[in-house]
């Protein structure tokens, strides 16, 4: 399916919150499956767009999670390291 600019960009979005896919769908008015289709296939642009969302956010919270154990919070030592571990396995 052939989405629009705005479409893209309310993907993105709604993404960057951990919107489900389901709810983007209402907002931006296709078929939940199509939708979900189209970002599982991987080589999409809404796919990219969706993927981008979320990591722009993930982002952000491994910052805030980095300055909190930067400053000795327990909890985010751990998930700091565990953080680590994740990248060091996708290497």
């Amino acid at each position: 399916m052939e989405y629009t600019a705005e479409q893209l960009e309310t993907v993105e979005k709604c993404a960057s919150v951990y919107l489900p896919i389901t709810d983007i769908a209402l907002i931006i008015e296709v078929e939940p499956n199509e939708l979900r289709a189209d970002i599982a296939a991987g080589s999409t642009e809404v796919g990219r767009r969706y993927r981008r969302g979320k990591a722009v956010s993930k982002l952000q919270l491994h910052e805030q999670e980095m300055q909190l154990a930067k400053v000795g919070s327990p909890l985010a030592l751990d998930n700091a390291r565990n953080n680590l571990l994740d990248m060091e396995d996708d290497e």
